[in-house]
């Protein structure tokens, strides 16, 4: 089963909790604090597998969670952090924001890694909180919980030539003659009905990937037929290679609604290389329709797919347009990001209502691994806070005491120093 096109959750794992304890050795009094670190949660990563060739197993395991570290112990004994989990793609995905639809990643390379949920960070143990002027804190930090993000995940096949043609032209007859590939051959419409791939090799040890698009007829852009989803898998091809069946009755028609479709799909095949065979030779009658198409096709080929004929000329040529396309590529020079420092504020301060908001990437942290049931544990919240200067910001913005302060979803009250 070919897919290409699935929704993933994906939720790091939380941090496992710092622990509380103090040493109880025999003959050693007032022990001091030994608790423990809590491990690492699992992060979620999609990693790139050339052997995968669908979106089909992902499908089938649209939800994936990473684990929760181990929980700190007494006797300075840390928890336990748990192993990354690697989710398999393709070659080709593309990973979209679900709720925007913004591409957020392009994963070409084998073995290329995206991190699409970040573990929680293991809470610190009391031990970690001991200072001259506390020597037995009673608190210690809570796991940090896990990312969660939704994705959809969409396959773009990475090939080199893309077969076009209406159903039954014979494209899938010309990818099982010039390569090993094994697609279903049948004489009716669509027998076609998923994108198949296969290298074609010619002498001196050069190749080239061709992929066999389902066959496209006129409307397919707006979703008739089998729609214009697998239309996205010839959008990273070098070069398109037509399939026309001279069985048609207009093939100049044949081949304006096929270009028609391609553009009204995206305006990058305007500028793609194409070509353009004519199959089916090998019967008389078509032959002669042949060279009637001559005049205004005279760079076409002819070829019969079934009897292998005119397929090592046809083969050279887009082979020559593929180097071409590949040289191009290679010469373009490579963009740089803009390197210009931004700075970016560790915290933001807004007013709501009669309140304030506060957001930043620590502070929100520092929220998520308190614990809140602890009047230790808050009172060191309340020094991070000052030591970040967020009470200063909060004075100089003429907070008053007893306002609401709201930092993510925890609400709470200002007094100054």
């Amino acid at each position: 089963m070919f897919v290409d096109r699935t929704r993933v959750f994906a939720r790091g794992g939380g941090g496992g909790n710092g622990c509380t304890s103090f040493r109880r050795e025999k003959f050693v009094p007032k022990g001091g604090p030994d608790g423990g670190d809590g491990g690492n949660g699992a992060s979620v990563y999609f990693v790139v597998d050339p052997r995968l060739n669908s979106l089909q197993y992902v499908k089938h395991h649209p939800h994936w969670i990473g684990d929760r570290g181990q929980h700190g112990l007494g006797r300075d004994k840390h928890g336990r952090g748990c192993p990354d989990v690697e989710v398999k793609v393709p070659i080709g995905t593309l990973v979209k924001d679900h709720d925007s639809g913004d591409l957020i990643r392009d994963l070409k390379e084998p073995g290329e890694r995206f991190l699409a949920a970040r573990g929680g960070r293991g809470g610190k143990g009391n031990a970690r909180f001991r200072t001259p002027e506390n020597n037995a804190p009673r608190f210690a930090e809570l796991g940090e919980p896990g990312d969660d993000h939704d994705f959809i995940l969409e396959l773009k096949l990475i090939a080199e030539v893309g077969l076009v043609g209406l159903p039954n032209a014979g494209k899938s007859t010309f990818l099982s003659a010039v390569t090993r590939a094994n697609p279903k051959i049948a004489p009716y419409p669509f027998t076609t009905i998923s994108p198949n791939l296969g290298i074609a090799n010619l002498s001196g040890y050069r190749s080239m990937t061709i992929a066999d698009i389902p066959g496209i007829i006129e409307g397919a852009a707006d979703g008739k037929g089998l729609g214009h989803d697998f239309l996205r898998h010839i959008e990273r091809t070098k070069v398109l290679l037509y399939i026309i069946d001279l069985g048609d009755e207009d093939c100049v028609e044949t081949i304006e609604t096929l270009r028609a479709e391609l553009m009204q799909h995206s305006d990058m095949f305007a500028t793609r290389p194409a070509v353009i065979a004519f199959n089916k030779v090998d019967v008389t009658e078509y032959n002669e329709r042949f060279e009637s198409l001559q005049e205004e096709f005279s760079d076409a080929f002819p070829i019969s797919a079934m009897a292998h004929d005119g397929l090592e000329p046809l083969l050279e040529h887009v082979w020559t347009l593929v180097e071409q396309v590949r040289k191009e590529e290679e010469g373009e020079p490579v963009v740089a990001e803009d390197a210009e420092y931004s700075y970016e504020a560790p915290y933001t301060i807004e007013r709501e209502g009669e309140g304030y908001f506060i957001d930043g990437k620590n502070v929100n942290r520092a929220v998520r691994m308190t614990d809140f049931s602890n009047e230790e544990a808050v009172r060191h919240f309340q020094r991070r806070l000052k030591k970040m200067g967020i009470m200063k910001a909060l004075q100089r913005m003429g907070a008053k005491e007893g306002v609401q302060i709201r930092i993510g979803k925890v609400e709470l009250e200002y007094y100054p120093d």
